[in-house]
């Protein structure tokens, strides 16, 4: 079985939408892409902190879904990361209403000696000094270094970020972050310009208009599925990256035309994340759900085309 290491927030939030409004639930980009990654035969950790707020019936929760959480350090004494934002009613767009770092602040990363040789390296939306910290851990090279990243990080640790930018083979980010990164409008430029950066593949996000993978002059295009209601898009992102991830390292296949499939299974668990408040759906997903999901993305997107 394939070892997947995953580093990012566990971490607590509180989400208001036009549809309603939560109270402190359970977060995070290592949550959502550990969540995502365990629908697939692979060995997984994750690599996080949180304080001794954070309940015990969470990291079962993750355990439950075969997480290994050994490279959670639970600070006894600390609070758990915190973040609050409220969506627009278009739901693309949101207002960060609290983020409250606590034990994130000082966060030192420590992979569990057992998967310092991983073959898959999933680092999540966090500081780049901590994702460089997990790839320096690594007792060998990953067979795929993966790296999510946001415009938070442009902003107030670019030189970090293009650092640890040259040691990854994918990157993931959103059109308007690979557009502040490049400085290109046009997203195909602007995907040429993050390759000449180091990564060998780009993914470029786009929300409820799908995503996008580059790699040299080959493009693929991948549609999100149309949804009756879009519930609450957060961790949806990060519930693409684990679907991506697990589905390579479930398959031991990083060619190109195997990263098309990974991003229709990142872009299928994403269809479902947005369904609930949080984790929530992620936590009852069903694989038959999986697979009948699957079967309506071939329907979208397979076609005979005639040439006159």
């Amino acid at each position: 079985m394939s070892k997947l290491v995953i580093v990012g927030t566990v971490a607590f939030d509180a989400i208001e939408t036009p549809f309603g409004k939560t109270d402190k639930i359970l977060g995070g980009a290592a949550t959502y892409i550990g969540l995502s990654a365990a629908n697939f035969n692979v060995d997984q950790a994750a690599v996080s902190v949180v304080g001794g707020d954070f309940p015990q019936e969470y990291l079962d929760l993750l355990t439950d879904r075969n997480v290994n959480i050994e490279g959670i350090e639970i600070v006894k004494d600390g609070k758990t990361f915190f973040w609050s934002g409220k969506y627009h009613n278009d739901m693309n767009s949101r207002d960060t209403l609290a983020t409250e770092l606590n034990v994130l602040e000082h966060f030192n990363p420590v992979v569990p000696e057992n998967y310092r040789d991983a073959e898959i390296v999933m680092l999540g939306n966090l500081h780049p000094l901590v994702q460089q910290g997990v790839l320096d851990q690594m007792t060998k090279k990953p067979k795929l270094a993966i790296l999510d990243t946001m415009n938070f990080w442009m902003d107030i640790a670019l030189d970090d970020l293009i650092s640890v930018i040259k040691n990854v083979d994918v990157i993931t980010i959103n059109d308007e972050e690979a557009r502040q990164l490049t400085g290109e409008y046009s997203l195909v430029v602007a995907a040429r310009k993050i390759h000449e950066m180091g990564p060998k593949y780009v993914v470029i996000k786009k929300g409820e208009h799908g995503a996008l993978l580059f790699h040299d002059d080959y493009m693929f295009y991948a549609p999100a599925l149309p949804l009756e209601e879009v519930f609450d898009p957060t961790g949806a992102g990060d519930t693409f990256a684990g679907g991506f991830a697990g589905y390579l390292a479930s398959t031991g296949d990083i060619s190109f035309e195997n990263m098309k499939n990974a991003v229709i299974y990142g872009s299928t668990l994403a269809s479902f994340c947005v369904e609930k408040f949080g984790t929530e759906r992620m936590v009852t997903l069903k694989k038959e759900e999986v697979n009948t999901r699957l079967l309506e993305f071939k329907k979208l997107t397979q076609f005979d085309i005639e040439l006159t």
